[in-house]
């Protein structure tokens, strides 16, 4: 592979110098050309060969958050007329997340080889999925990488806000149970057995509900080896099984059916449903190739078989909007409404409006549950520590009341 120095011209009419390397010139020129750059000058650079950063054998995924603000500067970039190498150059520069900066860097070397941008960016699904490279390379294909890396932008950050939601719906329960879990865990490890002490030293008679307190107290101290090992076996055990196709089909099920929970976590699978398959159509991808990747990206098991299941049925030459409601996993009116959009041609308007309300709606219920939550676990929390505390002074109002 040959390394080109060249000159051109970008639509805004700036001159724009540089080196690509490609196979031909041929390569080079249609390389720029979807970079909307017009070459005025090209020739070989003598004695010079392509080369690009190697490739990592271990990557983490890219955090949500630095991908939006990649693509959001992205965006910008390649608006303002900027070269689609130098676009790369300059943020995988500026990243500070350094395995996202090797990322932007090895597909700034591709697409300088002469790749598109889109099959670049494929060599990485760590960074950017399914989603986002089909959209780009709809973007290239039409001339409108700009607007589909905007799209995509927004697609992300609503994405992280949703992401965000769902941590708060979970992490507040979650985080008032555990500090529940450990209050009592301290209480009977280090408080009980002061109490069992006494009362074992006064030989007094203790009430049913002190006996089955210190019996708990003397339970964990005895076997809280095993109680570790068993909830350490047993989340070990949830993962494997949820790794699973059949597991992960029972758990995402069983999060759509919880109470409360139940309805926010379906809320935020049709927000997302709808988001990402607007993005992608109003992108020009394909509405099969569409569903295929909005099911891929939905997140749960349960969403994804009833979106595959309508993709078939669309196979067969089926509207959206029956075999969608036949799923009896999205509400009605979200089946209602696609098929006023498909009747009406406005089927990628019509899922955004539709995402927009769920969204939302998850807004609502989310407050409402954490508002609702609050007090809840704070009582629940004051009941349990409460009624530890009144069975273990039980013994003494009785010993006092006999004395007096």
């Amino acid at each position: 592979m040959a390394t080109f120095s060249y000159t051109g011209r970008t639509r805004r009419g700036e001159t724009v110098t540089g080196e690509r390397a490609a196979e031909s010139v041929e390569e080079a020129v249609a390389a720029l050309r979807r970079e909307q750059v017009v070459v005025t000058r090209i020739a070989p650079v003598k004695g010079k060969a392509a080369k690009g950063p190697g490739r990592g054998r271990f990557v983490r995924r890219v955090k949500a958050k630095n991908l939006a603000v990649f693509t959001r500067q992205f965006s910008v970039m390649i608006d303002a007329g900027l070269p689609l190498v130098q676009c790369l150059e300059i943020l995988g520069n500026q990243e500070d997340d350094k395995n996202f900066a090797k990322i932007i860097l090895q597909t700034r070397a591709d697409v300088e080889g002469g790749a598109s941008l889109a099959d670049a960016m494929k060599k990485h699904p760590k960074a950017f999925d399914g989603l986002f490279t089909n959209m780009v390379a709809a973007g290239e294909a039409g001339g409108i990488l700009d607007t589909i890396l905007k799209r995509l932008a927004i697609y992300i950050e609503k994405n992280v806000k949703l992401k965000g939601q769902v941590k708060s719906a979970m992490l507040y329960p979650i985080s008032i149970l555990v500090m529940a879990a450990g209050v009592v865990a301290v209480i009977l490890w280090k408080v009980i057995p002061t109490f069992a002490s006494l009362f074992a030293g006064l030989g007094a008679e203790l009430p049913l509900p002190t006996r089955v307190v210190i019996a708990l107290s003397n339970g964990l101290i005895r076997y809280f080896p095993f109680v570790v090992v068993a909830m350490v076996a047993v989340t070990v055990g949830l993962k494997q099984y949820y790794a699973t196709a059949g597991g992960r089909r029972v758990i995402d099920g069983l999060s759509l059916r919880a109470p409360v929970l139940g309805m926010i976590m379906r809320k935020i699978a049709v927000a997302r449903f709808c988001r990402t398959l607007s993005t992608l159509i109003s992108s020009g991808v394909p509405i099969l190739d569409g569903l295929e990747i909005t099911a891929k990206t939905s997140g749960n098991a349960v969403i994804e078989d009833a979106v595959m299941a309508t993709r078939k049925s669309i196979e067969r030459g089926e509207t959206i909007a029956a075999p969608l409601k036949e799923t009896n996993v999205f509400p009605s009116m979200v089946a209602q409404m696609i098929s006023v959009g498909e009747a009406t041609g406005a089927l990628d308007v019509m899922l955004g409006k539709i995402a927009d309300f769920y969204e939302e709606e998850v807004d609502t219920a989310v407050a409402g549950l954490l508002t609702l939550l609050e007090p809840l676990m704070i009582g629940v929390l004051g009941m349990i520590v409460g009624g530890i505390v009144i069975a273990m002074y039980m013994p003494i109002f009785s010993m006092i009341s006999k004395f007096s």
